[in-house]
């Protein structure tokens, strides 16, 4: 009765490390996924700064063109 009782015990501590185990899993997934999570989020955003800052200096670089073209035309008119 002994061994029944201490084989019962030994198996009741197995199972409740596995338990121990599986939620540290579940925990440790639950923590990798939100980490995946913000990190798409922050590239996200570096991105798209990115995209702002190049179309910043694309419009400012047309701003440019565009006087230089104005300046161009006052002379030539001015000229004329």
């Amino acid at each position: 009765m002994k061994k029944v009782a201490l084989t019962v015990a030994v198996l009741a501590l197995g199972l409740a490390a596995c338990e121990t185990k599986t939620e540290n899993a579940v925990e440790n997934t639950t923590v990798e996924n939100a980490v995946e999570n913000d990190a798409m989020a922050a590239d996200n955003a570096v991105d798209n700064a990115l995209d702002a800052a190049g179309n910043a200096v694309d419009n400012a670089g047309e701003a440019v063109e565009n006087a230089a073209d104005a300046t161009a035309d006052a002379a030539e008119n001015a000229a004329d």
